[in-house]
């Protein structure tokens, strides 16, 4: 078992994505095989990359308000939303708020599970 502060895990920035910071707080080196945790803070005005891939997400907005972008849609998300984005749809999350967007982001380690590897 592992228990720590998700505050003492160094926040990684993207040059691609300005104001957004990411903290993989249980990843593969904690032990965990096939799924990671990501702590995403989003700066007021800033957003994630507009993206997609294989795998779905499933988050959960602990702070802050925004928007979701996806399937040609757009969703109000705030404090205790919960998202699931299907995988290949594009998507981005979109700060409209006055304090960071603080949300926890499920993901697969893509080398264990892409579909290539599953369907073998």
């Amino acid at each position: 078992m592992i228990v720590k502060d998700y505050r003492n895990v160094d926040a990684q920035s993207s040059a691609d994505a300005p104001g957004v910071s990411l903290r993989w707080v249980v990843a593969r080196q904690d032990g965990a095989p096939r799924f990671a945790m990501r702590v995403i803070e989003v700066e007021p005005g800033c957003a994630t990359p507009h993206h997609s891939h294989w795998w779905e997400h499933e988050v959960f907005v602990l702070s802050g308000a925004g928007v979701v972008k996806g399937g040609g849609r757009e969703q109000s998300i705030t404090e205790g939303s919960v998202v699931f984005m299907p995988g290949e749809e594009m998507h981005q999350f979109v700060n409209t708020g006055d304090r960071p967007l603080r949300f926890i982001c499920m993901v697969p380690h893509t080398d264990v599970d892409a579909p290539s590897c599953i369907d073998k």
